[in-house]
């Protein structure tokens, strides 16, 4: 009985080991497949946060580039639009139906028939914008459509063929009357001498006044690049300089030429782009300034800023006009302009050596009263 007992205990006791061994086993079997499952969890987590990072960047990325980008899915909906797209077209259009202006649609449908990448300009708005798209489809059937502002890059290719035509023609005229002097020059010195000096003299004049206008061009072509601003420039002193250049001119133009230039701080900039600045002023307050008239240069300093003045009693410019006259090439009398040689890129230099010394000016006139311009720069402290 004893051993039967014996035997059903070891019995028991195996039977509890092997309870216990299994219970152990499956605690291990369900930690290891709760890791199994808490490393998958974060494996996925990892790998969503990696695509959120992804997802953010290229959201970023679009967020800040100059150019529009929208994309529209196979069905033609808007799946993407970021700010700069809706700031060129003023809307989020819903989809490729919805997007205006009309050029831009059909771009995006031709792409999509045509499979290939096309471009397109469209103007928009008022004023008047011009927007390039460029719409690319791809292999899923959505079609994505880049958008830029390519405004001001048409303006300044408009500005440069003007400058180019209005150069031409400036210099053709003078070349011009040089070429028919110098012929009539030639002929006259066989068959008529006496009127030689007087084409000769005009030989001279037209002469001149080419050089002057290449001159400017010149000056303008470098001033368009900035100014080197390496000097502590004494204003006062280069007025006063230019002041006597054109005491000689202006006597014989009849026109009183009063300089007041008063002790100024100094100006950061160039001392041969102001010199510049005010020898045009002052020559061009001379030219249109008829006998009798007045020209009154002021220097003074007001605020941190030295403060250039130049005012004439001369013909005026109309209100109309003063808006453009810092334009190149730009004239309110032609006539008048080629009778005292100017070349109409005075006040467009001026306009530019202010800008680069970080100044501005400014201009008010009445017909036949007069005009005034005042150059305000900063001084260097």
């Amino acid at each position: 009985m004893d051993t039967v007992l014996v035997v059903v205990a070891a019995a028991g006791i195996a039977v509890a080991v092997v309870a216990v061994a299994r219970l152990r086993r499956e605690r291990r079997d369900a930690r290891r497949r709760e890791d199994q499952r808490a490393t998958g969890v974060e494996a996925l987590a990892a790998r969503l946060a990696s695509s959120e990072r992804e997802r953010d960047t290229a959201a970023l990325a679009l967020s800040s580039m100059e150019e529009g980008v929208l994309l529209f899915g196979a069905d033609g909906a808007t799946r993407l639009a970021n700010l700069a797209a809706e700031g060129h077209l003023g809307m989020r259009p819903a989809s490729a139906d919805a997007l205006l202006p009309l050029g831009l649609r059909q771009l995006t449908e031709r792409a999509a028939g045509a499979r290939a990448v096309l471009a397109a300009e469209v103007e928009i708005g008022a004023p008047t914008r011009t927007l390039r798209g460029f719409a690319a489809p791809t292999e899923e059937g959505s079609v994505v459509l880049v958008i830029r502002d390519i405004t001001e890059t048409r303006r300044s290719e408009q500005v440069r063929r003007d400058f180019v035509a209005n150069a031409s023609h400036e210099l053709k005229t003078p070349a011009a009357t040089i070429q028919a002097a110098a012929e009539t020059i030639r002929t006259a010195a066989v068959e008529n001498p006496s009127v030689i000096p007087h084409f000769a003299s005009q030989l001279e004049h037209e002469a001149a006044r080419l050089s002057r206008i290449v001159s400017d061009l010149l000056d303008l072509s470098r001033l368009e690049s900035g100014s080197v601003l390496d000097e502590t420039v004494a204003l006062d002193v280069i007025v006063r300089d230019e002041g006597e250049r054109f005491e000689e001119p202006a006597a014989e133009a009849g026109v009183g030429l009063k300089v007041e230039a008063h002790s100024v701080p100094r100006v950061r900039g160039s001392a041969r782009d102001l010199a510049l600045l005010v020898r045009n002023l002052v020559d061009n307050a001379i030219r249109y300034t008829g006998p009798g008239g007045s020209v009154h240069v002021e220097l003074t300093s007001e605020g941190g800023e030295v403060v250039l003045a130049i005012a004439d009693t001369g013909l005026g410019i109309p209100h109309r006009d003063l808006p453009r006259i810092f334009e190149r090439f730009y004239r309110v009398d032609r006539a008048r302009s080629r009778e005292t040689g100017g070349t109409g890129l005075g006040l467009s230099i001026v306009k530019h050596v202010a800008e680069n010394h970080g100044g501005r000016i400014g201009v008010t006139s009445e017909l036949g009263q007069g005009t005034r311009f005042e150059v305000r720069l900063p001084s260097a402290g």
